[in-house]
């Protein structure tokens, strides 16, 4: 799978979905039976997933500071 499928693939989770699929990404990594190349394609997704996450993070942040007016610093 692409980055390109990647995104495409998480595009319709939550947030809290995006983190959840990272952590289990991390904890594959973590573990002792994964090869050099399962665990490049494992970084390389949670790359991916990272970035999505972040998105949604501003976007929040931006919807509430919309509302209450506030303007970043």
């Amino acid at each position: 799978m692409t980055a390109a499928d990647d995104t495409s693939a998480y595009q319709g989770l939550t947030f809290e979905q995006l983190v959840g699929v990272l952590e289990e990404l991390t904890a594959r990594m973590a573990s002792e039976d994964v090869g050099i190349e399962e665990a490049a394609e494992l970084y390389e997704r949670a790359v991916v997933l990272h970035r999505l996450a972040a998105a949604r993070l501003e976007q929040v942040q931006a919807r509430i500071e919309g509302l209450s007016g506030d303007q970043p610093s």
